[in-house]
Parts: C-alpha cells; structure tokens; sequence
C-alpha cells in the first residue's frame, strides 16, 4: 500500500496544501471510513448524501489516522494536527492514485462487462499467479471511489494488478480506465445490465468501449468477438492497440469445443491446444469468462498446463456461482450476486442441461435497473424458462411477479409460486427438497435472496 510523507502526498494532489510542520509526516495507506482505519493512514473525509466524512475527522486521528485531508471550502478544520488542504476531496483520492499507479512498476489489467467480470477477475488473478504476484480488487471496490482505493492498496512489490471497472452511466469507465492506465484491458460480454441509464445496448457497449481510452500504445483489448455491437465501434478506436477475440464461433482468435459439464464442474477444449480444461464451477458462460481470462494469461507467458493446474485452485467472489448442499440432500446454486436478462438467460439454460436430478427448481428474483421495459424483460424470462427441462417456478419481488405471469404460459399453474413475503417462499420451498432436488437462486444484490439460500441450506 502507498507509504509517503505528507509532503509527497502533497505533490500528488493539485493545488494541495499543507503547513511545513508537518511534512515529514508518514502516512501507511488510505481508508474512507473511521470503522477500517488503521495505524498510519491517511483519512479521506468524503460528502456524501447524508453524511459529510469531515464530520469524522476527530474521530479518525483517535482510531490512528496520522493524516486527513480537508476540504478547502469547509469551514473549522481541526488545529495542531496534520492536514493536507485540498480543493475537492473526491479529486484529491482520484489525483492521488492516479499519481501512486504512475510510481509503480506494475503492469495492470483492466476488465469490465456487463456480467462475468467478477468471475473473469477472479479466473484471471488466479491464472496470473502461477508466475506473478497478483493483487485485484476485492468485493465491489470497482467505481469511481472503490478503483482509487483498490489502487493505493497495492503493494510496492506487487506484479500485476487485476482491477474490475464497474459504471452505470457514461464517463465513468473513461475515469477509472484514464487513473488505471492498463496494459492489457478486457470486456467479456454486453448484456442488459444498466439499460436504466444507459438507453440502448447499443449504449452500453459504448461506455464500455470507454475502457481502451486508458490502455496504453500497442496494448492488448481483449473482447467478445460474436458481439457486433463492439465490432462497430471498434473502427472508431484511432490508437494503436492490438486485440483478440473469443467466443463461440470459430471466427474468434480463441474458442472452446466439445464443453460437457460433470459433478466437478465442467471440461472444454480449445483451438489453441489439445489439452482438456477443467474448470470447477459450471456454465458455458463461465468458459467464455475463461477463454477471456486465458488470452490474458497468455499474454502474460503463463503455458496452458499450467492455467490447468490453476483453474484447480480458483476461488469464486462469494455468491457467484456457489454450490452448496441444502436440506434433505438438495444441491443449491447459489448466484445471487445479480441479475439481468442476459445473465438469467444463460443459467437457466444450465440448470436445463444438468441430469441427475428429477426436480429442478429455479428461484428468480427482481432484476434491478432494466429501465421502462423492465416489466417486458421479466414476462420474457418466465417465458423463456422450458418446462421440460425445469420443474417448478418460485418469483420473489414485485419485479419477478412478471416472471412468475410469463412462465403460467407454459407450466401448469401448480408449478408456478410468486411471493412478495420471502419467509413465505422459504417454507414452501422447503416442502420441495430431497435428494433429487437442484435449487438455482438467482436475483438482483438488491433482493438478498442469499437469505433463502442461508435458509434452505444443510446445517453443519
């Protein structure tokens, strides 16, 4: 994490000030929350909605802050303690990762999209650290705040920097990409996620194309090849990058054949090798992740025995992808993290192919942020959900009623429950579990439908 002197920290910040007293003040990391701080830190008190951070200031010097900043327009600074002056406090911690990324000799590694990011990231750092010593962002520290934090974490002595850029509307991927300057940067799908802001997935696709502003001359993009709204913008592009595509089709520079799933996951192979690939979770959309993540690996000099090796010990981000044993022998997917159209679509269709069970049962809650055809997309889901491949519907959310109207096209009407109370889908649900059972949740973080799964689960 950044050490430097007060007096350094300032140089990095434009317009900052600070009295001469104190500039050989070290400061040891950065923290937002006087909850987290932690001995040495320097304090960033932000405004919030509610809450303005430089109420907190005292706060923060008594849990260990050695220094804060302040806010040049914000009136009664605290006296005889160390304080940068700063014109914006938000600019100032975007200012000061920027400037920390720029001092260290790092390669980073940007990747967004409208799904699979987290998972990609977490493939990718896992791939990487067979060679490298690899940091990437942890929980959703991926927006305009989280990015410049998960930057002034990384260590002096780290390699290579797996950075998540998470946005919901236009600018903000231009941002994070233009503070993270990334080698190689990475977009593994465009989905229906954020239509709410962004209008179009047409849009979409443009604010993600926002991610090569920040990529350095003659870095590597990475993209889905099959998806022709990233083609088109592409020729816009006029620096020199160098790109590779994956995806299904053999168009691509990287694809995968022959994917079976299996108890232990799912295996595919490749274009590039003969080798067999074996990934410990399930979904042909988890192998496009892992195609993506592999041309990245690559890149970086890691051979295709080794990302084998790899994919063993990888770790998803809680509540992506998760299997978990439930009551009465059940198996529970548990992925329930978020949601849109594209997503929902795509595990439907793997709980679909998976044999071995005579009762699958997928539990949908509301996708958040589809914007003004948000009922459509919902009606659409139910729609699309066959009901010869699954058994039983339950909706939860106002939202996933649509679901729940949509699938009463095709199911007969007992195999459809749509609850707006969650401890009452949690007691019906419970009377359809045994052996024979898979459970799929899958909704929007807002719903937190991770409490049917902490519900339904085997105690230990």
């Amino acid at each position: 994490m950044i050490k430097r002197t007060l007096e350094q920290i300032s140089e990095m910040i434009t317009g900052a000030k600070f009295e001469l007293q104190f500039a050989n003040k070290v400061v040891t990391g950065v923290s937002i929350n006087t909850r987290e701080i932690q001995s040495g830190n320097l304090f960033v008190p932000l405004k919030g909605e509610n809450r303005d951070g430089h109420e907190f200031v005292h706060d923060a010097f008594k849990q260990g802050a050695s220094v804060t900043l302040w806010q040049k327009d914000v009136p009664n600074p605290p006296q005889d303690v160390p304080i940068i002056f700063v014109d914006d406090t938000l600019e100032a911690l975007q200012q000061l990762a920027g400037k920390y990324r720029e001092q260290l000799p790092i390669k980073v590694v940007a990747v967004t999209g409208s799904n699979g990011k987290t998972t990609t990231k977490d493939i990718l750092a896992g791939l990487l650290s067979v060679n490298y010593k690899v940091q990437k962002t942890q929980g959703n520290f991926n927006n305009h705040i989280g990015l410049p934090l998960t930057l002034l974490s990384l260590k002096e002595d780290t390699e290579v920097a797996v950075l998540e850029m998470g946005m919901s509307d236009f600018g903000e991927i231009d941002l994070l990409t233009k503070l993270a300057k990334p080698d190689v940067a990475l977009i593994t799908n465009i989905g229906d996620a954020h239509l709410q802001d962004l209008g179009s997935r047409e849009g979409i696709a443009k604010a993600k194309l926002e991610i090569v502003n920040g990529l350095k001359d003659n870095g590597l993009f990475v993209y889905p090849g099959d998806e022709p709204l990233l083609k088109e913008q592409l020729v816009s592009i006029t620096k020199p990058i160098r790109t590779k595509t994956f995806g299904k089709s053999t168009n691509n520079d990287f694809y995968a054949n022959q994917i079976e799933f299996n108890d232990s996951g799912t295996a595919f192979k490749t274009n590039v090798t003969d080798l067999t690939f074996h990934l410990p979770f399930l979904g042909e959309y988890n192998v496009m992740n892992a195609l993506a993540a592999m041309i990245v690996a690559n890149e970086f000099g890691v051979s295709y025995p080794m990302m084998n090796t790899a994919f063993a010990q990888i770790k998803l981000t809680e509540m992506r992808m998760e299997i978990t044993r439930g009551i009465n022998g059940a198996q529970i997917l548990n992925d329930a993290y978020n949601a849109s159209p594209t997503s929902v679509k795509a595990v439907i269709d793997l709980v679909a192919t998976l044999s071995g069970f005579s009762r699958k049962i997928v539990v949908l809650g509301d996708m958040l942020e589809l914007g003004p055809k948000e009922k459509q997309f919902h009606i659409e889901i139910g729609e699309y959900i066959n009901p010869n491949k699954i058994q039983y519907v339950f909706t939860y959310g106002k939202l996933a009623s649509y679901i729940a109207e949509g699938a009463r096209t095709n199911f007969e009407q007992d195999r459809v429950f749509s609850f707006e109370d969650k401890q009452e889908l949690i007691k019906k649900l419970q009377t359809y579990l045994d052996e024979n059972s898979f459970v799929l949740v899958k909704a929007s973080r807002g719903m937190r439908l991770e409490e049917v799964v902490e519900a339904i689960k085997e105690e230990f």
